[in-house]
């Protein structure tokens, strides 16, 4: 009997040295005992939101004016402006900026548009899109900078005059078009004619045309 109140005593002993040894641990000191604490889960990645300067050209014309600028929505369905629109009259040729694949190349509710993905831009990859376009090329067509798409189609409402929108994704993020242009592109002044001085002048005898 004397034997079984002693082992008695004896675990009541230990088990209130275990309770006052844990009420004095903290939850960080309880955490570090139990390993690290797993990772909280990530949201998905920020999209990419660079765009790289490498067009060659503009998409019509050597520098059309732009009618409407590049004005992005505050949500996915706000109102704005996803693209830019480029004076051109029907028929001009429109070109594909740089190089790419003709992702697309169709009738989206009755107007002509044709996309493009940018070679070597990343995962998604950069896309411009342009309307309205009859298209000359097909989907999978491996476009060079400068190659012909298709022409400007007339008739569209969209300006209130002939116009091309032009528009730029990566996945179904919009970005602005005239980002891809570089700076000698997008800020070229117009040529002038200067006089000519005896060693710029030509065998002709014409004026020498100047940038």
């Amino acid at each position: 009997m004397r034997a079984k109140r002693c082992v008695r005593t004896w675990l009541g002993l230990l088990l209130g040295m275990t309770v006052t040894v844990l009420g004095a641990l903290t939850p960080s000191a309880l955490a570090g005992a139990n390993g690290p604490a797993p990772p909280s889960p990530a949201g998905p990645p920020a999209p990419d939101t660079t765009v790289p300067r490498l067009a060659r050209l503009w998409p019509v014309g050597l520098r059309p004016s732009v009618l409407r600028g590049w004005d992005p929505p505050a949500t996915p369905y706000a109102r704005g402006h996803r693209g830019v629109d480029l004076a051109a009259p029907p028929g001009t040729p429109v070109r594909s900026v740089a190089p790419g694949r003709v992702s697309f190349a169709g009738r989206v509710a009755g107007r002509g548009v044709v996309a493009v993905e940018l070679t070597d831009t990343g995962a998604p990859p950069l896309r411009t899109t342009f309307t309205p376009v009859r298209a000359t090329v097909h989907q999978g067509d491996e476009v060079a900078a400068g190659e012909v798409l298709g022409t400007l189609e007339p008739g569209d409402a969209h300006c209130g005059t002939s116009c091309l929108h032009w528009g730029l994704r990566r996945d179904r993020t919009y970005l602005n078009p005239l980002a891809l242009l570089p700076p000698w592109l997008l800020h070229r002044g117009l040529s002038r004619l200067l006089p000519v001085t005896s060693a710029q002048r030509q065998p002709s005898g014409s004026l020498a045309l100047l940038p």
